[in-house]
């Protein structure tokens, strides 16, 4: 951690360097990234973040197009059909 960093934060919670390493690692493993496959065993934490960033973005984007499809069955499918009901649970 930076020492403009510490002590821009004194007094308020925050993390060290070995946390902070350690969650990113953490991060790093829960998040299926394409840094995951570099060769290099380290990589820098804006990295980790960015990537992890864009994965939810892409997890935003499939939820919407799972939704607008749903809702685009449900409206071709008779509203009192066992059918329908499945689709109606899935949206709420």
């Amino acid at each position: 951690m930076s020492s403009r960093r510490s002590r821009s934060q004194q007094g308020s919670s925050s993390i060290n360097d070995a946390q902070m390493a350690d969650l990113i690692s953490k991060l790093q493993r829960l998040i299926p990234l394409d840094v995951n496959h570099t060769t290099s065993s380290k990589v820098s934490a804006s990295k980790v973040l960015q990537e992890t960033c864009n994965y939810i973005r892409r997890l935003h984007k499939e939820v919407d197009d799972l939704s607008e499809r749903l809702s685009e069955l449900l409206e071709s499918t008779d509203t009192n059909s066992a059918q329908a009901a499945i689709i109606r649970s899935l949206i709420m």
